[in-house]
């Protein structure tokens, strides 16, 4: 294979776990007495990091508050959320064909490292990843490049046979700013037209075109 280490995004990418998302900010809303937002509006802030996708949909802006509303959605999200994530029927497959070719694999993600390994544990398939960076272990959120580099460190991988593979902008920006290539695939809310002005060596519908 052209790579040697192959790095995911989660949310969209790996995993469908809208209906769950867009349960736990509905409640949010509700309870804190915010104005409604539909599901497609919160939707597009999957993959955002946490603070940045609170105030979008509050429209706050102060640290303090957005710290709260983050607490309050994570009560949520441990009653509703592994439940309601499920792997893209791709997803094993190619996880599976690129451990046997003898890739590393890992999870660069806006999403916790321990919310991540809930579902990972659920579906039997925590051995296929070797790296999990997520909000709570990132040195920054995407789109900085740092949470890329620091699986590439634990991986002892380099830039030039690595690739990110992901489903939004955030994604393809994340790589860029690390060096390494990106792959999109179309499983999320961004469309094909928005990953052509960002490097890219592929746009994929699925997972399945990965390799």
């Amino acid at each position: 294979m052209q790579y040697k280490t192959y790095l995911f995004d989660f949310d969209y990418t790996l995993a469908n776990s809208e209906k769950g998302i867009v349960m736990c900010f509905e409640k949010l809303l509700a309870e804190d007495n915010y104005p409604t937002k539909t599901k497609k509006e919160i939707k597009h802030t999957i993959g955002l990091a946490m603070p940045k996708a609170i105030s979008i949909l509050t429209g706050e802006t102060d640290a303090n508050v957005l710290h709260r509303l983050q607490k309050q959605y994570s009560v949520f999200s441990d009653t509703c959320m592994t439940e309601n994530t499920h792997l893209y029927e791709t997803t094993v497959p190619i996880l599976k064909k690129l451990k046997a070719s003898g890739c590393q694999t890992g999870i660069v993600s806006n999403k916790t490292r321990r919310r991540i390994l809930q579902t990972l544990h659920k579906e039997n398939i925590a051995d296929l990843i070797d790296i999990i960076i997520g909000t709570e272990n990132a040195q920054k959120p995407k789109p900085a490049p740092e949470p890329i580099w620091q699986a590439l460190a634990a991986l002892n991988a380099d830039k030039p046979h690595s690739v990110y593979i992901g489903d939004s902008i955030t994604d393809a920006k994340t790589a860029e700013a690390a060096g390494v290539a990106f792959a999109a695939v179309l499983t999320g809310e961004t469309g094909y037209d928005a990953f052509v002005n960002y490097p890219h060596i592929k746009i994929m519908q699925s997972l399945q075109q990965l390799c």
